[in-house]
């Protein structure tokens, strides 16, 4: 079957889909100035203030920004779309075609685009808490005596983001767009109200101010390279994002918009530094005029939580791709919308990040504290898909090997220094998200290696589908009124359910379907491309059901789709599911750790039911399994 993704979240008029794409996919990176120039010269990771220092560092912020956002990612990365489809998981898909299944090469980069979604969900966890919490600390520059309501607040704020994610964004996000533009209309006019105080500053643009600056202190320019990379924290979700809008919106977005607010307001924080250096201890309030203040801090509030719902909407997606590629047990997931595809909501992704979240901010307590953490977080995943993307260039592309070569260079330097600046932070937060994203690979790869045992386990003691139908039919047992589905995981073997069944009930219905679900390497499905069924003679029906990695099947739906294609009618209320519910024995048969089976049996038992995630009408399910040694 030759599959072609659809077209999909991208109708309406140019304009719109750009408004829509500063609303949703720039919040992260929009909200960057809150803290980023402030950390540069932070007493406990920074560098000593002086002019020079000013001046090298805007250069270094500016020469980020265009390097990676623009040439890196606008440029290249957006070109490795699958299927119109961005993100690290979309990449490695795209880099694992070309690599033979199995092999050496194929695991490391499967394990390392599932380790850049791993980092991903770190900074899902680091976004909300570090963008929230810079917005509230405007209330200590307004009124100092607010310092100790700045973490209550933040938590409040917080809980009530998480709680309204079971409503969905569809409505919310109509008011992302307008919103997020006038926080970057007021980004560029604070900047630009600042830079006539001191309109020298724009001779930063001369790279030679960076490099004199790193020439003349390697040392010091190293460190606050783990700070400068902070102006380009979000690139990865305007990657991920890109899906929902089409390339185009979003880089005239980036380029028209984003690009030159984001350059004048950190042009305007170095004037207003060389102007007044006290100002470093809080550079994007204190260059907002007293008037503007509180509405500035009402402004950057609504801009973080907006750049919050951004990753939390991620986290989801990520979610339900690496269950439907195999590497997260199901979860119960639902769907917020009717109109747009890829609106989900999945409870326990929410509350555990939500725990994660307040944690964060309770243990950091400063935006500050947690700007090291988040670094490492971005770097990883940046370098991850630089690493990716030469393989995409070599393998899907065919570009010339020099070129090829030469990008990876010049991308790679640049990943290294930054990742590199980053690790010497460790001990001061930069821990954070290694351990949390070295948790969730853990679980991803466990997840991953016990299905392949289970299955491996399951195929030794399976029968042959087609033989057996042909004996089966050759001298049936009883067969009773209704239609019997067996959902099974492989389409050349006899369902443990059936076996069961048979041996149970001794009765075969009078229609019989084995039905295969299977997910491809593409985000979208066409529905005249999605079924392939066999006749396998008796009433008895082999069908295989293909779904792209965004998708979640819904039975409903594939039963509705099977009747218009093939005419066979389905009657709910005559027709029974049949589903295997194994229970997973750890055991000492090679394999895994003891301890990593004994984690695999226990996200296999509280995995949600195959009933809940198909969408399957509970009165009609009827679940048959044995125990199976792994």
């Amino acid at each position: 079957m030759d599959l072609h993704g659809n077209e999909h979240g991208k109708k309406g008029s140019t304009a719109a889909l750009v408004l829509a794409a500063i609303g949703v996919v720039f919040g992260d990176i929009g909200t960057s100035p809150l803290y980023a120039l402030k950390e540069c010269f932070s007493p406990e990771h920074g560098i000593p203030f002086s002019e020079a220092a000013v001046f090298g560092i805007i250069s270094m912020m500016f020469w980020a920004i265009l390097l990676v956002v623009t040439v890196k990612y606008i440029v290249f990365v957006m070109r490795a779309d699958n299927k119109g489809e961005g993100g690290v998981l979309s990449l490695m898909a795209l880099a694992l075609r070309s690599l033979q299944s199995g092999t050496k090469s194929y695991l490391i980069v499967m394990m390392l685009g599932m380790f850049g979604a791993c980092m991903l969900y770190g900074e899902s966890v680091i976004t909300p808490a570090i963008s929230v919490l810079s917005a509230v600390e405007g209330l200590e520059i307004a009124t100092p005596e607010m310092k100790r309501f700045v973490i209550p607040i933040t938590v409040t704020i917080l809980v009530a983001l998480f709680v309204i994610q079971k409503f969905g964004t569809a409505a919310v996000g109509k008011l992302f767009g307008p919103i997020t533009l006038l926080w970057f209309i007021s980004l560029a006019g604070l900047g630009v109200l600042n830079v006539f105080k001191n309109p020298e500053i724009f001779a930063a643009i001369n790279p030679m101010f960076a490099v004199n600056f790193i020439s003349e202190h390697t040392l010091m320019a190293y460190i606050v390279m783990g700070s400068v990379v902070l102006v380009v924290t979000g690139v990865e979700a305007l990657y991920l994002d890109m899906g929902h809008f089409g390339k185009s919106p979003v880089r005239m977005a980036w380029l028209f918009c984003v690009l030159p607010s984001l350059l004048m307001n950190y042009f305007g924080q170095g004037a207003l530094l060389l102007a007044d250096p006290e100002a470093i201890k809080n550079p994007f309030y204190l260059m907002v005029p007293d008037w503007a203040l509180w509405p500035m801090v009402g402004l950057a509030t609504a801009a973080t939580v907006i750049a919050s719902q951004a990753v939390i909407s991620g986290a989801f997606s990520l979610a339900n791709q690496a269950i439907l590629l195999g590497f997260l047990p199901r979860m119960g997931i639902k769907h917020t919308s009717d109109n747009e595809r890829g609106q989900i909501y999945i409870p326990v992704v929410n509350w555990s990040l939500l725990v994660m979240v307040i944690f964060t901010v309770i243990e950091f307590r400063e935006s500050g504290n947690l700007a090291a953490a988040y670094g490492i977080s971005v770097t990883t995943t940046m370098l991850i898909t630089t690493i990716l993307l030469s393989i995409v260039m070599r393998k899907e592309w065919h570009l010339n090997p020099v070129l090829i070569v030469s990008l990876f260079i010049g991308f790679l330097a640049v990943d290294l220094a930054f990742w590199t600046a980053n690790l010497i932070k460790v001990k001061d937060g930069g821990w954070y998200p290694l351990m949390l994203g070295l948790l969730i690979f853990v679980c991803l790869m466990t997840w991953y290696k016990g299905r392949k045992l289970l299955r491996e386990r399951i195929l030794k003691e399976s029968i042959p589908l087609e033989p057996f139908v042909k004996s089966l039919l050759a001298h049936p047992p009883h067969r009773v009124e209704g239609t019997a589905i067996f959902l099974t995981a492989h389409i050349d073997y006899v369902p443990v359910a059936m076996l069961h069944n048979l041996k149970h009930n001794r009765v075969l219905h009078q229609r019989v379907f084995f039905l295969k679900l299977s997910t491809w390497d593409v985000p979208y499905v066409n529905d005249d491309e999605r079924l392939t069924l066999k006749d396998m003679g008796g009433d008895v029906y082999l069908v295989r059901s293909v779904h792209g990695f965004k998708e979640t099947p819904d039975i409903n739906k594939v039963l509705a789709l099977i009747q218009s294609k093939y005419q066979l009618e389905f009657d709910l209320m005559e027709t029974s599911f049949f589903l295997a519910r194994d229970t997973v024995v750890p055991s000492k048969l090679p394999g895994m750790a003891l301890w990593r089976e004994r984690l695999f049996a226990w996200m296999f038992q509280n995995a949600a039911k195959p009933s809940d995630f198909f969408q399957i009408p509970t009165n009609r399910v009827v679940e048959l399994g044995a125990k199976i040694e792994i």
